[in-house]
């Protein structure tokens, strides 16, 4: 596996925490890790980068591992730091590709990179908050308390997100279903069987926090302020997955952005959850960016 990690300096002076998988020598797919999370979960397309020859690009968002703080960051700024990175690694034309709270990552990129960003890719992404939208139905317990605090915000919020970091610092192959708790359905839970899918996401979620749980913090306040741009108004392709078994990001979403996107293409897997979305059909997916380069 060609794994590689460093650093990138911001023009505002951040650091930005950089990962990649593949050979350089192939086309560009960048990619948005969940909330929370943190750029070794890059990892997770290693056998795919080495028979595709695609290279794929991630960063620990501002606030998370080794990134630093971009307090008040939108949505929308995000395509700031993604060009930081591309540029310091030479690369030009690339793919978005965004899971869970990485999703209107990946969305910014769409609408505000395009024509370098060539395509985007929702994994079980979340709708803007400021739409006429039901945005918790069908979220499992921790989802529903998280976000309810996020509404009062204040201290008790910020301490709920303080001891979330606290718990997921300590995250493991052992330990990570359980930190999940209410949040996984049993297709997810089956998907994190073998021990090597749980070490990876563990190792995501706890270096996540290796700094403070700013990152954390910073995702939920992005996602509950105007993004910066409208999904109605992304004129590159876009490919929005979703399933029915999501008790992280209910399929309600999904089918809102499929219906609200004009250059939205479906594949919608009623029998996936959060996890299974991805990791259960991870070839069908990876071919679908590599298409895109071809179209």
């Amino acid at each position: 596996m060609s794994y590689r990690e460093l650093q990138v300096a911001s023009p505002d002076g951040r650091v930005i925490e950089v990962a990649t998988v593949g050979d350089p020598a192939g086309l560009t797919v960048f990619y948005h890790h969940g909330t929370p999370g943190s750029a070794p979960l890059v990892k997770m397309f290693a056998r795919e980068s080495d028979q595709t020859g695609l290279f794929f690009v991630t960063m620990s968002r501002a606030g998370y591992g080794l990134s630093s703080r971009r307090e008040g960051r939108s949505i929308g700024s995000i395509v700031d730091d993604v060009r930081t990175v591309l540029d310091a690694l030479g690369r030009d034309t690339y793919v978005a590709v965004g899971w869970s709270g990485g999703g209107p990552h990946a969305l910014a990129c769409a609408a505000l990179d395009a024509p370098r960003c060539l395509a985007a890719w929702s994994l079980a992404g979340v709708v803007p908050i400021d739409v006429d939208f039901d945005w918790t139905e069908g979220m499992g317990p921790e989802n529903l308390e998280e976000f309810a605090l996020s509404k009062i915000g204040g201290p008790d919020y910020e301490r709920h997100i303080a001891q979330e970091g606290e718990k997921f610092a300590h995250a493991n192959a052992d330990n990570i279903i359980e930190l999940f708790g209410g949040l996984l359905s049993d297709v997810d839970k089956a998907a994190l069987a073998e021990v090597e899918a749980r070490t990876v996401l563990a190792e995501a979620c706890c270096h996540a926090f290796v700094a403070s749980y700013t990152g954390f913090f910073d995702d939920d306040r992005a996602f509950f302020a105007p993004w910066g741009f409208a999904p109605s108004a992304i004129t590159v392709p876009v490919n929005v997955w979703y399933g029915d078994h999501d008790l992280m990001v209910p399929p309600t979403h999904g089918a809102w952005l499929a219906k609200s996107i004009p250059t939205a293409k479906v594949t919608h897997k009623p029998q996936e959850g959060h996890i299974s979305l991805a990791t259960e059909h991870m070839d069908e997916l990876v071919a679908s960016f590599a298409k895109a380069f071809r179209t």
